[in-house]
């Protein structure tokens, strides 16, 4: 199984091909240069004692607007509700098929409870790519209850 790794210059993103060329582009040339902007984290899944990068996801802080979240999560709170937005989520092709897509996904939203717990954050957002990206979100995020992860989502 992979394990989750923070982004460092030691990892090579050049060979990796997720099917998906706006997320490929992205790791090879945008996610270092976020890293180093404290724009978003971002994480990897390598091989055991490889660095090439096979799978990556990506979290930032968030602000979302009350009136765009359902009443009983926005009732009470401020105008803006401090969140954590999962911007980027990839699995290389070679991955493909082997449920390795939803093990990514809750390593992600791990990350982000876990994070939770030392910045406050009520909400995850995900800022899925595409329809099938959100319809594959929504189902595996449906298997993890907010009670048992402290997670929420819109």
């Amino acid at each position: 199984m992979y394990h989750p790794q923070p982004l460092s210059r030691r990892h090579c993103t050049g060979s990796f091909d997720c099917g998906k060329e706006e997320l490929n582009v992205w790791l090879s040339k945008s996610a270092m240069q976020a890293e180093s902007n404290r724009r978003a984290r971002t994480f990897v899944w390598t091989p055991q004692e490889e660095d090439d990068v096979v799978a990556y996801y990506s979290l930032a802080g968030h602000l979302v607007q009350r009136s765009e979240t359902p009443t009983k999560v926005g009732r009470g709170g401020p105008n803006q509700i401090p969140s954590i937005i999962l911007g980027r989520l990839a699995l290389d092709s070679s991955l493909h098929g082997r449920g390795l897509g939803e093990h990514l996904l809750v390593d992600a939203l791990s990350a982000a409870v876990q994070s939770s717990h030392s910045v406050a954050a009520r909400l995850v957002v995900v800022d899925a790519i595409d329809e099938e990206a959100a319809l594959s979100t929504r189902s595996t995020a449906s298997l993890a209850s907010p009670a048992t992860h402290g997670c929420s989502g819109r």
